[in-house]
């Protein structure tokens, strides 16, 4: 028998709540009845224009068509990000999503490179991974039968827009208005929300999808908010979309600046461009500017300046509201991970879904999942920070020196000490994540494992050397990435 439908109401649009809106429908079918309140008068913030793998089996689950959603957002592949100007001014290195080096069960890739490195052997850590060299060389293609690791960047604006068509060929009904006021029953639980124009919207659940207000999750029901400031101290971004001068690489660029970073994000007509900063140590003026020094296009919008605070509410389901986005917390936009955290946030909540009303015990889980996943990622941007050389600014200073959770301090540890990285149970960064962005921001590990020195000078050097000749013979076959795109998923368009 089919479970009497539960109404789900989304407060707010956007790319969390059209994503929530296109899962719980495709996936859920007659088990819900979903509604999304959005206003066009309310803004977005609509500047999370780069994504991690994990939404291409995102897209899988949901059924949709890759070249039809590139071709609708103007998107391009990511193979990763360069970082440059993090361990030191001058430095770069590229963290990439593909796995690097020929694995072994008794010690990861890292340890028998270090071993060469030891001996004196010439090659760089990312020699040996194949997405890495591509994005390098500007190379890629894809197919059914590829196992290629890659990501896009995308429009992200269009990505909506292509979200409300699906989501309305599912039945999702969406409602224009502005939210007046959010009432309660009486055991403290949302019953409905009032809209502006008298309309009244009922629900038994509810999303919060209304950004960094949080006007259910926590204007409502005083959930809480744990600041992650101390560690983050970035609060502030200026943004600018330019146009293209040059193919699009397929790699996002993050550019280390006295007081923060600059992003860079190419798609097929135009350049999203970014500077994240501590207000503390840089003003709105000097942000604005030192962006349009720094851009290489024209200016195709004026400079929007953002404010945002990094943490986490206390508990992202809180009676019968699930926080999903902004909402939900901000770890700032360094490794892509907004879209990912909205996607994960909606599935875990299909998996634990309150068909008989929200247990405690399933809300319990929920947040304890929730607050583990966020922990991991939040340790992974603030290592960006913290493992540098720079002491050139006030801000670099006091990354460099800050104390950072236990958590993160001990992963550092093991890798300086005996090059250990790892990737705890359902954790999103890998250990390439992690030996990528500790080797490029210059920890030189005092120990490897043993097992490294097993091979001889020739075994080792033979092996790396067939090692890299696979990745460049691999990555000689690849086209162009913009002629790729171009063939792929060209959008029409008439920039």
């Amino acid at each position: 028998m089919t479970a009497h439908p539960k109404n789900i109401v989304i407060a707010g649009g956007g790319t969390a709540g059209w994503i929530a809106a296109a899962a719980l429908a495709r996936k859920m079918g007659q088990l819900v009845n979903v509604r999304v309140i959005e206003s066009e008068v309310i803004g977005t913030i609509g500047v999370g224009e780069a994504t991690i793998p994990p939404l291409r089996t995102f897209h899988k689950l949901l059924q949709i068509d890759e070249q039809a959603f590139m071709r609708a957002t103007a998107a391009t592949f990511k193979l990763g990000i360069q970082f440059e100007n993090w361990g030191d001014i001058g430095d770069s290195y590229i963290h990439s999503f593909g796995v690097t080096g020929q694995q072994s069960w008794l010690a990861e890739f890292v340890h028998f490179h270090l071993s060469a490195k030891a001996r004196g052997f010439q090659g760089d850590y990312g020699d040996y991974c194949f997405e890495l060299e591509a994005a390098r060389q500007h190379k890629f293609a894809t197919s059914p039968k590829s196992n290629i690791q890659y990501a896009y960047h995308l429009d992200a604006g269009d990505y909506v827009e292509f979200l409300k068509r699906f989501c309305s060929a599912l039945g999702v009904v969406r409602t224009e208005g502005v939210i007046e006021h959010v009432a309660q029953h009486d055991n403290g639980d949302i019953k409905a929300l009032h809209l502006q124009d008298g309309d009244i919207v009922e629900g038994d659940f509810f999303i919060d999808c209304t950004g960094f207000k949080g006007l259910l999750i926590e204007e409502t029901l005083n959930t809480g908010f744990e600041d992650w400031s101390q560690w983050l101290m970035c609060d502030s971004a200026c943004a600018v979309q330019t146009q293209s001068t040059q193919p699009a690489p397929p790699y996002t660029r993050a550019a280390a600046h006295h007081a923060g970073w600059q992003w860079e994000i190419p798609l097929q007509h135009r350049v999203g461009n970014g500077l994240v900063y501590a207000s503390r140590f840089m003003s709105d003026d000097e942000a604005r500017d030192t962006l349009l020094k720094n851009v290489k296009g024209e200016p195709l919008t004026t400079p929007k300046t953002l404010r945002f605070k990094t943490g986490r509410r206390k508990q992202a389901w809180n009676r019968n509201c699930l926080a999903l986005g902004l909402a939900s917390g901000f770890v700032e936009p360094l490794e892509s991970t907004s879209i990912h955290l909205v996607m994960m946030g909606i599935t875990r909540f299909m998996q634990l879904f309150p068909h008989s009303g929200h247990d405690p015990a399933l809300i319990a889980e929920y947040n304890s999942q929730t607050q583990a996943e966020l922990e991991r990622i939040r340790d992974f941007i603030i290592l960006h920070y913290h493992v540098t050389q720079r002491e050139d600014s006030p801000f670099w200073q006091q990354c460099k020196t800050m104390d950072v959770p236990d958590s993160l301090a001990e992963r550092i540890t093991l890798f300086k000490a005996q090059a250990h990285a790892f990737q705890k149970q359902n954790e999103l960064f890998r250990v390439d994540s992690w030996t990528q962005v500790m080797l490029g921001q210059g920890i030189a590990p005092t120990h490897f494992h043993p097992a490294a020195t097993m091979l001889t000078d020739e075994q080792l050097q033979n092996s790396l050397k067939q090692q890299r000749e696979r990745v460049l013979a691999a990555v000689k076959q690849l086209p162009e990435h913009a002629d790729f795109v171009k063939g792929y998923c060209g959008a029409m368009r008439g920039e």
